[in-house]
């Protein structure tokens, strides 16, 4: 056990460092004004000059306190400028003027250390007055930074629950919107193909689980991800018919613990497959390619569609899919991303380059009862 642990919370709780804190100010400021230390340590044992130097302490820390704890708050936070300005410069001239009390006292009481009312202006207007400026000066400023430091904390606390609120709510919308379109797929196998649903069922469970449990945080493994789009790519082949051609280039490559948001992808795939194009006369194509270069992902989703289409919802894949990924990607990757869409006759093409950071840990948060 740290045996000075009592004393520094007894420090702390009593605010002793307060005193120390004005006591070293204060004997720096002599310092400067007697012009050595080994000056100060030589009259300070005089009584003068020590109830002098205690009642610079004790007057400019009460001064001080006042203008933090009363006028501050009182004035300066409720916009009273001119009345905030007014009442500081009162408390300075009250702070010089109550200093030289002790020393006129102690001069009259013994006149061989007598000062006279010109020495006494002499003391107010040289030095009483500018180490009151002073501390004034360095206590407003301390507590002024002290109080802008908490407020850009607790707006940075603010930004964060709001980011993170955001986040949730964009993913907790796409959620749905997958799972529902895959429900209607495989109810649709089932007066099909009873085997090729069973196959569909399952890897829905597999996507499912993968949902549920895995990708609870801000940020999975690539590959884990890519686990997943291979998934429903294959899921995807089995309800698609024969006219539709899909090329998926999806490489098990290294990625060097490289992370990315959970199903930040999963709208451009699910939209290639909802809009792909069903001609009989004409290529139906959705072309899938992934690339990793260095700390660059780069995922390429290429489908066509129907000639003339030029619906707004099927050209630019209207909904709440694109929006919301567009969405997550200014706030997950803010200047680490370049999305590209864009549509030439029958042909619509997503390109989406992403710089990655590595996976780390989430930390456990302690338990507590």
């Amino acid at each position: 056990m740290n045996v000075f642990k009592p004393l520094y919370d007894w420090i702390i709780k009593y605010k002793i460092y307060h005193l120390v804190f004005w006591f070293l100010y204060h004997f720096t400021w002599w310092i400067v004004f007697k012009g050595g230390i080994i000056k100060v340590f030589n009259q300070i044992s005089q009584p003068s000059v020590f109830i002098s130097f205690s009642s610079f302490i004790i007057v400019q820390a009460f001064g001080v306190y006042f203008c933090l704890y009363y006028l501050i708050p009182k004035f300066l936070e409720k916009s009273k400028y001119v009345t905030y300005i007014a009442l500081v410069f009162l408390t300075i001239l009250s702070m010089s003027v109550l200093i030289l009390i002790p020393n006129a006292i102690w001069s009259y009481f013994f006149p061989v250390e007598k000062i006279s009312p010109e020495g006494l202006y002499g003391i107010f207007l040289h030095h009483t007055l500018p180490s009151s400026i002073g501390s004034m000066t360095l206590g407003m400023s301390i507590k002024l930074a002290k109080n802008w430091l908490l407020i850009q904390k607790k707006q940075q606390v603010l930004e964060k629950e709001k980011l993170e609120t955001e986040l949730k709510f964009l993913k907790s919308q796409f959620n749905p919107h997958f799972l529902f379109n895959t429900i209607n797929s495989i109810f649709v196998l089932i007066n099909k193909n009873t085997t090729m649903a069973a196959e569909s069922l399952a890897k829905f469970s597999e996507l499912l689980r993968y949902q549920l449990y895995e990708c609870d945080e801000h940020q999975i493994l690539l590959d884990k991800e890519l686990s997943y789009l291979r998934s429903f790519i294959e899921l995807e082949e089995l309800r698609q018919n024969d006219h539709v051609k899909i090329i998926a280039e999806l490489p098990v490559v290294s990625s060097r613990n490289l992370s990315i948001a959970p199903f930040l992808l999963m709208p451009f795939l699910e939209n290639a497959f909802k809009h792909v194009s069903k001609d009989n006369d004409n290529p139906n194509l959705i072309e899938i390619k992934v690339c990793l270069k260095g700390n660059q992902f780069v995922f390429d989703v290429l489908n066509t569609v129907r000639n003339g289409n030029t619906s707004n919802d099927a050209v630019i894949h209207g909904g709440l899919g694109l929006k919301n990924v567009k969405r997550r990607l200014e706030l997950l990757y803010p200047n680490n991303y370049d999305l590209k869409i864009v549509h030439i006759d029958n042909r619509y093409n997503v390109k989406l380059m992403l710089n990655l950071e590595e996976y780390t840990v989430p930390q456990l948060k302690p338990y507590q009862l």
